[in-house]
C-alpha cells in the first residue's frame, strides 16, 4: 500500500535522479561572439542570394535563377534552424525582398538588382559574383566555428555554392563570356570548375590562410564580418 511518506520518497528520488542525469549530460557550449556574428551575418547573406536571384528571375524568367533562389531558401532554412537551436535573435525580420537588417546587405542588394538588370548576361555575372562572395565568407566563418553542428552546415552550404558557382560559369560561357573571380583566388575557382575543390578538412586550412590575407582581417576576422567584400573596395 502506498503511503504519503513512501509517495513523497519516491518523487524525491526520481527529482534526485533527474538531478544527477543532467548534471552529468554534456552541456552545449554557447558560441562565441564571432560564431553568433557569422551565424547572423551569413543567414542574411543568403537571403541577399535569394532576393538578389528572385529579382532577376522576374527580370529574365531564366531559369537557373528559378532553381537557385529555391535553393538559397533552403540554405536559409538551415541556418534560421541554428539560429532558433542556439537561441539568437534573427536578423531576418521581414522575409520581404530587398529588406535586411544589416545596412551593408542592403546597399548590396540595390546595387547588384540595378547591375543585373541591364542585361541578362550581366545577371549571370551577378549570380558567380554572389557566389564567389559566399564560398569566401563561407570558408572563413568555417573557420571560427566551435560547433560541429554549425562547421556542417557551413561545409554544405559552401558545397552548394560551388555548385551554383559552376551552373552559373557554364551559363556565362554560353553566351561567349567570362567571369573573373573577385574573391576566389585564381587556384581556388579553377579548382572549384573542375570540381575538384578540396574536402572540408582541407576547407579549414585554405580558410585559415584566407582569413590571414589582407589588411582588413583583424585576427580571424573575429570582429569584422564580410571581409571578402571589404576587400574588394
Amino acid at each position: 500500500m502506498f503511503t504519503k511518506r513512501t509517495i513523497m520518497a519516491t518523487m524525491t528520488g526520481l527529482v534526485t535522479l533527474a538531478s544527477t542525469l543532467m548534471a552529468q549530460a554534456p552541456q552545449q557550449r554557447p558560441l562565441s561572439p564571432a560564431e553568433r556574428q557569422d551565424l547572423l551575418y551569413m543567414r542574411e547573406e543568403e537571403k541577399l542570394a535569394r532576393d538578389v536571384y528572385l529579382a532577376m528571375l522576374e527580370r529574365w524568367e531564366v531559369r537557373i535563377f528559378e532553381n537557385i533562389s529555391q535553393s538559397e531558401q533552403r540554405h536559409m532554412d538551415a541556418l534560421g534552424g541554428l539560429i532558433e537551436r542556439y537561441g539568437l535573435t534573427d536578423p531576418v525580420t521581414d522575409i520581404t525582398p530587398g529588406v535586411f537588417t544589416n545596412p551593408d546587405l542592403a546597399a548590396l542588394y540595390d546595387e547588384l538588382v540595378a547591375r543585373g538588370s541591364a542585361s541578362l548576361a550581366e545577371a549571370l555575372q551577378v549570380g558567380a559574383f554572389i557566389e564567389d562572395l559566399d564560398i569566401v565568407d563561407l570558408r572563413e566563418a568555417m573557420l571560427r566555428s566551435r560547433h560541429t553542428d554549425i562547421t556542417q552546415a557551413y561545409d554544405d552550404l559552401e558545397s552548394g555554392s560551388c555548385n551554383h558557382l559552376r551552373a552559373f560559369v557554364r551559363q556565362i560561357t554560353n553566351l561567349g563570356g567570362t567571369y573573373t573571380p573577385e574573391f576566389l583566388t585564381l587556384a581556388e575557382y579553377e579548382a572549384i570548375l573542375n570540381g575538384t575543390e578540396a574536402g572540408s578538412g582541407q576547407r579549414k586550412a585554405n580558410a585559415e590562410r584566407a582569413a590571414c590575407d589582407g589588411a582588413c582581417r583583424r585576427q580571424l576576422c573575429g570582429q569584422g564580418r564580410g571581409c571578402a567584400r571589404k576587400a574588394r573596395k
